[in-house]
Formats: C-alpha cells, structure tokens, sequence
C-alpha cells in the first residue's frame, strides 16, 4: 500500500469509527478502559521486552539520557499506565453534558450540551505512556485517535496498542476508534495534516521543531505549546524551607518533562539568607546554575546569564537565576521571557499570592506548589491529551473536556418567529 492509500485507509476507517464510539454507553466505555488496564498489567512483561529494544536502539542511535528517561518503560510506570485507565474510566463522562439553560422572551428554553469533536490526530516523540493517555481520554469523551508515534517508541507503542485495541474489540468499542500509524516517515504526516475535511484536531507533542513544523504544515487546527519555560518566583514573604523544597522538586525531581522549573527568581528581601545554601545544594545535585549579576555576587560559582538564558527550555540540570526587586518586577520577567505554560509563586502572604495568579495569565499558576503538579493526571484530568500555550479553544493541560466541543440546543412548544 502506497502512502496515499495507507492515509485514505486510515481516515476513512478513523471517520466511521467516530460515527459509533460517539454513541457508545458510558458504562461501554468505561469497561472498555478498565479491561485495558487489566490488559497492560497482564501483559507488562512483554511490553517491557518490547521497550527493551527501543532502549537499546535509542542509545546506540546516541539519543541524549534524558531523553531515553522518556522512552524508559519499567513496572512503575506500565502500573501508571494501568490506573492512568482507571482514572479515566472513574471521571463522568462529558459527552451529552448541558452545561446551561436559560428561557427567551420567544418562549425557547436554550441551553449548550457537549459533543465530541471527531477524529483527533496526536503526533508525538519519545513518550510511549503518550499512547494509552490519549487513547483513554479519546475514548471517553466519544472521539477516534490517530496516533503517530516516533520511530524511537515504534516497538512500544504498537505493543501498548495492540493491547489496547484487543480490549476495546473485547468490550463492543469500534477496534478502529484507536489506530497507530506504523510508518514513521514525514511524508505520512504531511499527507495527514492535509486532511481537514476528515480531521478535526492535531495534537503535537514533543520538541519545539516538531511542533513548530506541525503548525506550519498543517490545515487542520493544532493544540500546541512551544516550549515548557516554568518560572518559580520565591517572593520576599516566603518560608525559607518551603522555598527550598518547592525550587529544588519543580527543577531536579524530573527534569526532561515541559513542567520542570527553568528560571528561579527570588525577592532581593530574601536572596541573602536563602540564596548561597539553596544554590550550593542545587549544585551539590547536578544543577548547572546561571545567574544574574546580584546572583553570582551570592553564589560566584554561577555562570553568568546571558538574555538566552532567560528565554531557555533546557530539559536538563541546568537552571537560569535572578535576583528581583518586586512582584512587579517578577511578573515584568515572567511575561517577557515565558511561554505560557506554568509559573508558581512561593510566599505566606495570601494578598500577594492571590494577586500574583491574578495578574500572571500563564495557562497554570500555582501557589505554593511545585511546578511538576502542572500535569491532567495530577490536576485530576487522569490524563492530559497535550498543553495548550494557546486560548483557543483550551488553555493549560487538556483532559476530558478539552476533547470536547459545545453545541446549542433549543425547546420550544410549536415556537415560530413573527
């Protein structure tokens, strides 16, 4: 079959499967997803053999670690996998929601109601987990998947699959509602994202150029982020040991993922006492640290930052710091140099905190809380599909709802307009 063919085939089979799992009883769907955890639990260990062989294949590609971190399958994270499911089959399900409804001086009872949007196409690198996320949270809010899969992950990604698939046929949900593209050539893509007529959504997940490359190809809508740049504002009224805890997690407790912490900056009030032990410690675990000018008179061993630094997503232990003077001046930094994805302010004092998520208008601030909560299963979404940097039509991680679309509806009694 010719690449114009396999994507014909894949559309048309992805169009007549959103036509019935669009209508699918939620307790359908819901065994559906539970028979599949079932399932990946089962059969870990040839999935693990499976993922075995990517590894291998990735560092003898001489693919960077963090980035082998990504593509890592072990018990844990196949358990996660399986109660990732669960988590989705446990949320109410949108599809059919009224959201609202309100009475016209016509005599119309009005309303919205919830309906999925068809067929969603996610393009992704590394992240095998990425499969059974999606294909759950597509599942359940009524839509066919598309997944493309790098070449890196294709042997765990179609054993994640193929599993999958079995237990949805299982359990009466259309086997076709969840397709992996097997080829990993470009070409494919650029054919799919020509599409527009058969699919509704894009989703890129991955590395700036995959993105960028996505939503310059495509004629479809794309849900994308460019670039994960999480700032964590330690502000003059914080907790010395809070402020520690929650700068040294959001950086060091994972850092190939979107929502680890790339700038540190601290109130001028607090940089003194805090700054040299929190520094060395994060030296002590690995963290290359470029600082501002008032940082490296704390902490000489710094590098100094340069305005790239600021701007950074580094993926790795490598941390940009710098001294501010004020909120305001935290928030100046935070809207000239983010990108839309997490910012966290650590401080005791509620005003300052609640006009801090006030005024930034990242797609999540946090708190007092790490930046790695930035995430649909922990934000209890039980999984996310991608995140949005952009408003339209979903902000921040999307779960359930973000697959979904609102259509109105209308009552009337014979009611016609004069």
């Amino acid at each position: 079959m010719n690449r114009s063919e396999l994507v014909n085939d894949l559309v048309r089979r992805a169009c007549r499967a959103a036509d019935l799992v669009a209508e699918l009883p939620t307790d359908v769907k819901n065994a559906a997803l539970r028979l599949a955890a079932d399932r990946l639990e089962q059969e870990a260990e040839g999935l693990l053999c499976e993922n075995a062989r990517d590894l291998e294949a990735a560092r003898a590609n001489g693919v960077a670690e963090p980035l082998v971190d990504r593509l890592t399958l072990n018990p844990a994270r196949v358990a996660g996998l399986a109660d990732g499911l669960r988590q989705v089959a446990d949320l109410p399900d949108p599809v059919g929601e009224v959201t609202g409804m309100w009475n016209r001086p016509s005599g119309l009872q009005v309303g919205r109601m919830r309906i999925p949007l068809g067929v969603i196409m996610v393009i992704y690198e590394s992240r095998p987990n990425v499969t059974a996320d999606v294909a759950a949270l597509c599942l359940k809010s009524g839509n066919a998947t598309l997944l493309r899969g790098g070449s890196e992950a294709i042997r765990s990604n179609r054993a994640i699959a193929a599993t999958l698939r079995a237990a949805f046929a299982e359990c009466g949900v259309p086997s076709d509602a969840l397709q992996l593209v097997s080829r990993t050539d470009r070409e494919i893509i650029d054919l799919l994202l020509e599409r527009e007529e058969e699919i509704d959504l894009v989703v890129p997940r991955g590395g700036e150029g995959l993105i960028r490359r996505v939503s310059q190809k495509s004629r479809i809508p794309v849900i994308k982020h460019y670039a994960g740049v999480c700032h964590v504002y330690l502000d003059e009224f914080a907790e010395a040991k809070m402020a520690r805890d929650i700068a040294i997690n959001s950086k060091c407790q994972r850092v190939a993922v979107c929502n680890a912490a790339e700038t540190l900056l601290v109130h001028a009030a607090l940089a003194d006492r805090l700054l040299p032990d929190l520094l060395g410690e994060m030296s002590g675990l690995g963290v290359e640290l470029r600082g501002c000018e008032r940082t490296r008179q704390l902490f000489p061993s710094a590098l100094p930052a340069t305005e790239d630094d600021w701007r950074a997503e580094y993926l790795a232990m490598i941390l940009a710091v710098r001294v501010v003077d004020s909120m305001d001046q935290a928030i100046d930094h935070i809207r000239r140099f983010g990108s839309n994805h997490t910012e966290v302010i650590v401080s005791q004092d509620i005003h300052r905190a609640r006009e801090f998520v006030r005024r930034v208008n990242s797609s999540s601030v946090f708190v007092n809380a790490s930046t790695r909560f930035s995430d649909g299963f922990q934000l209890g979404l039980g999984a996310e599909v991608g995140v949005s940097t952009t408003k339209m039509h979903w902000y921040g991680p999307m779960g359930l709802e973000g697959l979904t679309t609102q259509k109105f509806i209308a009552f009337g009694e014979g009611t016609i307009l004069e």
